[in-house]
């Protein structure tokens, strides 16, 4: 253990310019339709706190839209945007009969043809597959699609989720359209061994965390792309800069978001979603709580859980209130 601890510390790099991508929460209204306007609003105030965006992503129920759902949050959010910047996007194509590189390829050519860098979702297709075979998919995706995201998901989040070989790794770094990994293993050793990987392979092959339960993660040479930083983007973003400056603040936003991971993500882990909505709701970004009409709900109790978390934000950060006007 002692080694394993040294290891860690000898890795930690204060001053790091941190790049982070905040999964958004889908809003939806009381009659269970996707809030437009309420997404926009909260896509603009993401990209506003210097956060880059992803959506259609777990955090945007990947999984219970429709192609045209998706479709047309692919189309707002390249609006929102206007060009500014690039935005990451879930590729899960539908279930069909077809090879698993021709789906994904045509779902990644979609995203990306409007300004989105695909996340290659795993999935049923992908979970079957033995690494030559899963290796065969990314390629085709890399001739799809100019830039992609690979994604390594644990079982706690999909019944298909898997973690990735070596060898699997060392091909997604030598394919120049992958940008990089997020990975989702709730696990700092395992991710750490990505980050040691990486850094011998392709220095500028991103590692992005999923670990919404390790806050610090971002402090060993992770990057982020996160469900939890939708709670909140502008604390992400003053943590982010924090920890640029080797600011005394540092530590106080990195224990705020850690206390918000915790109680957001705890068992059943799905149910985060609902969290964020009650989360935003309280704080003044959401005009309501509504969450996927299948999606996994908290209990009422919950409420007041989330209120004690939003008291302790706004008196960090008073700029985290929000007017639920316009």
């Amino acid at each position: 253990m002692t080694d394993r601890l040294e290891i860690f510390e000898t890795r930690r790099h204060p001053g790091r310019k941190i790049q982070g991508i905040s999964a958004v929460l889908l809003p939806f209204d009381g009659q269970g339709r996707i809030d437009e306007q309420s997404f926009r609003k909260h896509a603009r105030r993401t990209a506003d706190a210097g956060l880059r965006l992803a959506v259609n992503m777990d955090t945007g129920y990947i999984d219970l839209l429709t192609a045209g759902q998706k479709r047309m949050v692919l189309e707002w959010t390249q609006e929102t945007l206007s060009g500014k910047d690039w935005f990451a996007a879930g590729a899960l194509p539908l279930e069909s009969g077809q090879p698993a590189g021709i789906v994904y390829a045509r779902e990644c050519a979609a995203i990306s043809e409007r300004g989105g860098v695909p996340v290659i979702f795993p999935s049923a297709k992908l979970a079957g597959l033995d690494d030559a075979q899963l290796i065969g998919v990314f390629g085709e995706v890399a001739a799809a699609a100019p830039r992609f995201l690979a994604f390594e998901l644990g079982s706690m989040f999909s019944p298909h989720g898997r973690m990735f070989s070596d060898d699997v790794l060392r091909a997604l770094m030598e394919m120049p359209q992958c940008l990089g990994l997020k990975h989702s293993s709730l696990n700092r050793a395992t991710e750490l061994h990505r980050i040691v990987l990486r850094d011998q392979a392709r220095p500028d092959f991103v590692i992005y965390t999923g670990n919404d339960l390790a806050a610090d993660m971002v402090e060993y040479g992770s990057d982020y792309l996160l469900g939890l930083s939708t709670f909140a983007p502008e604390l992400f973003a003053a943590r982010d800069q924090a920890w640029a400056e080797s600011g005394a603040h540092y530590l106080e936003l990195r224990d705020m978001i850690q206390y918000l991971g915790w109680i957001g993500f705890r068992n059943p882990v799905p149910a985060y979603k609902h969290s964020a909505a009650i989360f935003l709701n309280l704080t003044g970004g959401l005009e309501n709580q509504q969450t996927h009409p299948l999606a996994p709900r908290r209990e009422a109790w919950d409420i007041e859980i989330l209120k004690d978390a939003a008291a302790r934000l706004q008196r960090l950060l008073p700029a985290t209130a929000h007017s639920t006007a316009g």
